[in-house]
């Protein structure tokens, strides 16, 4: 469709003509149809440059009203069309709305350059941050100027005229090959489904996992029985499955889901985005994409992200080595006749967790029912530590029968948010699990924030509770504090507001929150048996928290195989000629001394949707960064009282509701009292070697 003809189609009946009358201006979806959003899209685009024209255009001095705030109300249609629009195209998606985000990928960077590229509107901009000091703003106005003047410098306003085109052209083409990058990997995810007529094949599933895989073949009008992709390498199956081909086919569907030599294949669109980024950087005065991107986040350097990571790895692999031995030993006391390879690992480190801690993973999900989870564990913890309180809405609607929608309130029941949750894995939804806003908290709009969290759980059959794995616990915790980060924001400009913040801090409310889900008073409330209520006893208990730091050398090695993987992509120089993924990438990690045969990155080139598709290019390092930042923060806790409404609460007043409003790294040294240590996240990962 034409940006002309979809303009043309909007108009009053568009259910986002106008903003929305629902509670918190939630997103009618009872009234949006797949046709809505392209119209609205393109009007909204339009709209957004006539109200920044207006600004530019403006005969009055430049001033912080009347460029910065005036800036800050523009593109509302735009906002609330696209909020909805990502949100349903990320767990709800179709081939429609994948047409229509093909189309307006290169259109939407287009406009965005349009706007910062503008030299008259720079002129305002910069006028304005020019005088800053003079102006008498307050603390959060002064940011915000400042932020601005870098978004525009940071996206070339200073370039020469045929370099801003060459940058156009640039953006244009890495956002539709980004838009295309995460098409085909929902596609190639999908395709590389393990299928099989042969129950036996299966051994080892329990019979809720095999039903489940049974009305998963259905869904697909197959008989027989399908285990769905998950988008790590590594895949939840494995770790249960008895047939050692079964487990390597499926491994080996994983690995190469999108080097097929078909219509899915990513392997040119990853080479072509790491060369176009690599241009990207040079064009914009940095040495690299990666020294462009971390220019505004708390590493500031590639060299300081990358030195931090690989100061990690001599421990980490050696721990993942002598995890590896032991696994070898199970495998050559049975007899098994092979060498230990990545299918393997999860089966015999299962097998070996039991040996050490007598800990069967099968034991504890009859203990961890989702939503038992959500409410006695994942709100529970909140509202111990907050006062916040959730209330179910049944009277709003959503984008699929799954999605439940929560009203939070504050202790003394004022309105404070609304919160959807979509927990069930399904063909259409991306792969992971990520938090979004349909609604952006800002005083200056009279806005409350409307938050969503998605996740990936497998949905049992009607009759049958969802019992989740340990791992599905973390990751509803550790969603829930990106939410609560967009929940408690208290910001005037919404440019400022709730997760608007550097990559490498992002994650620290999300992993922090993840600690609650083993805090003893918060566990013991949720952690109960979904027949009999019965807590989870003691001992089972115990053995679980003793075996933490289990397959730790493991887990962090093919962390940062992927983030050091990312990092090399992204500093690749200009001059550099199209990579071949899998050469590259094999290279890479044996730079590094990372390269190791059983233990493979979590996510591999061809499908590393975080940094090709969803905005971590050269930032997924800020996982460990993050982490590093949340054991630390958590040891203030324990030394503070732990879990109190006044721990809570100056959480939240000092971090939680900035948002953007200060440099994060003061932020943090201002909470905690010091600049952060790396010793917590050292113990916590049972590396004791200095680093």
């Amino acid at each position: 469709m034409t940006a002309e003809v979809a303009i043309a189609e909007f108009g009053p009946a568009n259910p986002f003509y106008m903003p929305s009358t629902l509670p918190f201006q939630a997103p009618p979806f009872d009234q949006i149809k797949d046709s809505d959003y392209q119209p609205a899209i393109e009007a909204g685009m339009t709209e957004k440059l006539k109200e920044v024209r207006v600004i530019a255009d403006d005969p009055a001095a430049p001033t912080f009203e009347n460029t910065i705030v005036a800036m800050e109300k523009t593109g509302t249609l735009l906002q609330r069309v696209l909020a909805a629009f990502y949100g349903v195209t990320g767990a709800n998606t179709n081939p429609e709305l994948e047409r229509v985000q093909r189309e307006e990928a290169p259109r939407m960077a287009a406009n965005h350059d349009a706007i910062f590229l503008d030299s008259k509107l720079f002129a305002r901009v910069a006028a304005v941050y020019e005088a800053r000091e003079s102006l008498e703003l307050n603390p959060e106005a002064l940011r915000l100027v400042e932020i601005y003047y870098r978004q525009f410098v940071r996206a070339g306003a200073n370039l020469p005229d045929a370099d801003k085109q060459m940058l156009k052209e640039i953006n244009e083409e890495e956002s539709a090959l980004s838009n295309d990058f995460k098409s085909k990997i929902l596609a190639a995810s999908k395709e590389a489904a393990y299928f099989t007529t042969d129950k036996d094949s299966l051994a080892g599933l329990t019979s809720a996992q095999i039903s489940g895989a049974e009305r998963a073949a259905k869904a697909r009008e197959m008989e027989g029985w399908l285990l769905p992709m998950q988008n790590t390498t590594q895949q939840p199956w494995l770790s249960a499955l008895h047939t050692r081909d079964t487990r390597e086919a499926i491994f080996k569907a994983s690995w190469g889901r999108s080097e097929r030599d078909d219509a899915n294949d990513t392997r040119a669109t990853v080479s072509r985005l790491a060369q176009l980024r690599a241009e990207k950087g040079k064009l914009l005065g940095f040495d690299s994409y990666a020294a462009w991107k971390l220019d505004d986040q708390m590493a500031k350097t590639p060299e300081t992200a990358v030195s931090f990571m690989d100061a990690l790895v001599p421990a980490a692999v050696a721990n993942a080595k002598d995890e590896a031995s032991e696994i070898q030993k199970v495998i050559d006391s049975q007899d098994g006749g092979f060498q230990l390879e990545p299918w393997d690992w999860e089966f015999y480190s299962e097998q070996v967790r039991k040996a050490k801690y007598d800990l069967d993973e099968a034991e504890l999900r009859p203990y961890f029912e989702l939503n038992r989870v959500l409410h006695d564990g994942v709100f529970h913890a909140a509202t111990q530590l907050y006062g916040i309180c959730f209330n179910q809405r049944n009277d709003l609607p959503v984008w699929h029968p799954d999605v439940q929608v929560f009203e939070v309130v504050e202790a003394d029941g004022k309105p404070l948010a609304l919160f959807y949750c979509d927990f069930y894995k399904r063909d259409n939804k991306n792969g992971g699990a990520w938090m979004g806003s349909f609604v952006r908290q800002s005083n200056l709009m009279a806005a409350l924030p409307v938050i969503y969290n998605v996740s990936n759980v497998p949905k049992p059959a009607e009759v049958e509770p969802a019992l989740i794995a340990f791992s599905d616990v973390i990751t509803l915790f550790h969603e829930f504090g990106h939410a609560l980060h967009g929940i408690f924001s208290q910001t005037v400009y919404p440019s400022l507001s709730g997760t608007s913040v550097a990559r490498d801090f992002v994650e620290f409310p999300s992993q922090f929150n993840e600690h609650w889900a083993t805090y003893p008073a918060i566990f013991d409330h949720y952690a109960r048996h979904y027949q009999t209520g019965a807590p989870m006893p003691e001992e089972l208990a115990a053995k679980m928290k003793r075996a933490a730091d289990f397959n730790q050398g493991y887990e962090l090695t093919e962390l940062l195989a992927a983030a050091e993987l990312d990092m090399q992509w992204h500093t690749l120089p200009d001059s550099t000629q199209p990579q071949h993924p899998n050469a590259f990438e094999q290279s890479a990690l044996e730079k590094k001394n990372i390269a190791l045969r059983f233990v493979p990155p979590r996510y591999r080139s061809t499908y590393f949707s975080h940094i090709w598709g969803g905005g971590y290019a050269a930032g997924y390092y800020a996982y460990l960064w993050s982490e590093m930042l949340e054991h630390d923060g958590f040891q203030w806790f324990e030394e503070n009282g732990g879990l109190t409404r006044d721990n809570g609460d100056r959480l939240r007043a000092m971090v939680l509701s900035q948002g953007n409003t200060q440099d994060p790294a003061t932020l943090f040294a201002a909470w905690l009292g010091r600049q952060p240590k790396i010793e917590p996240m050292l113990k916590a990962r049972g590396l004791t070697s200095p680093v």
